[in-house]
């Protein structure tokens, strides 16, 4: 059976006005104990000053760096770029403002090499949330399996720990200047790789990333009290349902490629979103969806009862 082959690695890393953040993931980056990598980073930035960093780090080492003009319509967007402009082979993911530990991308390596070369995997990890002084709660391990009715509602596939070996980078990429942007580019990988019959690896060990939090962070990782209210007044404002509608946007254009009972079920899935009142309720209590923690799946059905999915 024909196994991985991981020599090279692109690192596709969106950018947005990070100059402040930036010589830190960089450096990050340049420590890691696996190196055979390349950076493209694709800049959104207002002015010259994040450029101005990464040209210093292109300067400073011998690995190959580019950096591209970004298309300004949002992080989404600027990594659907990046991943139609990829070169054939694996892909991770970096965000702009994090720090790497020096195994990350050897971890994914190994989790990767050992799975058959032709089969769609992508490889995830868990984080530990930073506010650049002191390391807050690690994410905690997942208790359920990754899977496509987990992928419909939840993403576990933290984009700064992504890795997608070479079958699923070349499915990505392809799909990438066809598909309108979705909520967030590793969600959208995640019910790709899962809806198409592909194996999704959680890394359930110590962290591979501080994930830097700040008060411009795209998503975030917020956990408290405070958190947790911001994010219901977000569902109840509507937030979920936009999230769900743009994810599914972006997936319908892949829908040839999922699996026939993948395909079953998100045409049932969105069916039964369409649908109102207790019909809505009842019609996606019967596809097995599920969130990887049972508040969590209350959570969403209660949405789903309100009319907010």
């Amino acid at each position: 059976m024909a196994r991985q082959g991981m020599d090279s690695i692109q690192i596709l890393m969106g950018v947005c006005d990070g100059a402040t953040h930036l010589p830190a993931q960089l450096q990050s980056i340049a420590d890691q104990t696996c190196r055979g990598w390349t950076l493209v980073a694709s800049d959104d930035s207002a002015g010259p000053e994040s450029r101005a960093v990464l040209d210093r780090f292109a300067a400073g080492t011998d690995h190959d760096i580019q950096v591209l003009a970004g298309p300004r319509q949002g992080f989404a967007a600027n990594y659907l770029h990046l991943l139609a402009q990829a070169g054939p082979g694996p892909l991770a993911f970096a965000d702009q403002d994090d720090v790497w530990q020096p195994d990350k991308l050897a971890r994914a390596v190994t989790a990767l090499v050992a799975l058959p070369a032709g089969t769609p995997a992508l490889y995830c990890a868990r984080v530990q949330p930073w506010d650049g002084v002191r390391a807050l709660p690690a994410m905690p391990p997942l208790p359920r399996p990754p899977g496509f009715a987990n992928a419909l509602i939840e993403n576990v596939a933290t984009g700064n720990t992504v890795v997608l070996n070479a079958a699923a980078a070349a499915l990505a990429r392809e799909l990438a200047p066809r598909v309108p942007a979705p909520f967030a580019h590793d969600w959208w990988l995640y019910q790709l790789v899962s809806g198409v019959g592909g194996t999704v690896i959680h890394d359930d060990g110590p962290p591979v990333v501080l994930y830097r939090q700040h008060a411009d962070n795209a998503i975030g990782a917020g956990r408290g009290p405070a958190a947790q209210v911001a994010r219901k007044r977000a569902v109840l404002g509507g937030a979920l349902a936009q999230r769900l509608t743009l994810n599914a946007a972006a997936l319908g254009r892949a829908r040839d490629r999922l699996t026939p009972a993948n395909a079953d079920l998100f045409d049932a899935f969105e069916a039964a979103r369409a649908r109102r009142g207790v019909a809505r309720l009842r019609s996606l209590a019967r596809l097995g969806l599920y969130r990887q923690r049972p508040v969590a799946t209350a959570g969403f059905f209660g949405a789903a009862a309100l009319g907010l999915v």
